[in-house]
């Protein structure tokens, strides 16, 4: 860890470097736990540059969002703080060329892998519908798009229909059903996309990547603390930040789970979510994002499900796979998923007009 320390040195820290080890189960970036001589603790993490081709850029986006959420913020524990460099930038660039950041560590927090029951799900719920009231008034055009058209859904199906197209390891004779399937909704899956070149839906400042796991909670109440890894932050739909986070924890089942008969949209858990997420939002959210708040929800999941089907029958080259055909099970999930949002879609849409 030597060399860690010396990046380390290089930020303004209450004190000299003392300890500095791997932290966290992240699997993107590198994370260490750096505590320094005062025993204040820290979060120093080393960018991924074959994830992240822009790192400034992203690292811009970080300053000015977090900085905005510092003048909103009830507690410092409400928003990540930057740590500045000895010359006073918000990141470092080592004589190797790569790109570190530090952190203060929010003390006296948890996180969540997976969905325990309502109560934690509304939480984070108003987490982060907290982080979507907060930069309401942050002009999300001032950011950097820093992975293009990231949940542009029409390109995602133009990506999916070249794999089926090239079929390059022969794999789509066996999978013409969830194929059949998702090109079935490609129709619905552009709804937020046109409404979004219609200037019907605003353009906000999202997330991009709202999993349970990306809120802190605090270890003693439990309450929602902040929204952390911020890489993905950049313009978009609330829509897709809102229909992430229930792809994820209104499920019954893990993403990857090969047993459908466990796998099931949990309506509770929509609703839990919905309410916090507008109880937080309050009258930051208008009349159409809040009437298409459950597209978000069947088009997050359903977009998910051509991805993890375009990289099984292009031999899983995007997502790690631990398993043959781990895709194609993390494919039919989703799509699980969708089709039971499709039963329950005139009680979603009640739900989201209810609070």
């Amino acid at each position: 860890m030597i060399a860690n320390m010396e990046q380390a040195k290089s930020f303004q820290l209450d004190g000299e470097p003392i300890y500095c080890d791997r932290y966290g189960n992240g699997h993107i970036n590198e994370t260490y736990l750096l505590v320094d001589s005062t025993a204040r603790e820290y979060i120093l993490q080393k960018i991924n540059k074959n994830v992240f081709k822009q790192p400034d850029k992203l690292m811009e986006n970080i300053a000015a969002v977090t900085g905005h959420l510092r003048k909103a913020a009830a507690s410092h524990r409400e928003t990540l703080r930057l740590i500045p460099t000895r010359e006073g930038q918000n990141w470092l660039v080592d004589g190797g060329g790569e790109y570190w950041r530090l952190y203060e560590f929010v003390t006296d927090s948890f996180c969540l892998e997976k969905t325990e029951n309502q109560a934690d799900f509304r939480e984070s719920a108003l987490t982060f519908g907290r982080f979507q009231r907060q930069l309401a008034d942050f002009p999300a055009d001032r950011l950097h798009e820093t992975i293009p058209r990231f949940h542009d859904t029409p390109n995602r199906y133009a990506a999916f229909k070249a794999a089926v197209s090239a079929d390059s390891h022969g794999r789509a004779k066996e999978v013409r059903a969830e194929i059949d399937f998702a090109l079935a909704r490609e129709e619905f899956g552009a709804a937020l996309m046109n409404l979004s070149g219609k200037g019907e839906l605003p353009l906000r400042v999202t997330h991009n990547d709202t999993k349970l796991n990306n809120v802190l909670f605090d270890r003693e109440s439990r309450r929602g603390l902040c929204v952390i890894d911020l890489d993905t932050v950049m313009p978009g739909l609330m829509a897709n930040d809102f229909g992430d986070s229930i792809r994820f924890g209104a499920s019954t089942a893990a993403e990857d789970e090969r047993d459908l008969s466990k796998v099931n949209f949990s309506l509770p858990l929509y609703t839990a979510y919905t309410e916090g997420f507008l109880e937080a939002c309050g009258e930051s959210v208008t009349d159409c994002e809040r009437a298409h708040l459950p597209h978000g929800a069947a088009i997050m999941t359903l977009e998910c499900g051509i991805r993890f089907l375009a990289d099984y029958l292009s031999g899983d080259v995007y997502f790690r796979t631990s398993r043959p055909g781990h895709n194609l099970d993390r494919c039919r999930t989703q799509f699980k998923l969708v089709a039971d949002m499709e039963k329950a879609w005139d009680e979603m849409r009640e739900i989201a007009q209810r609070f």
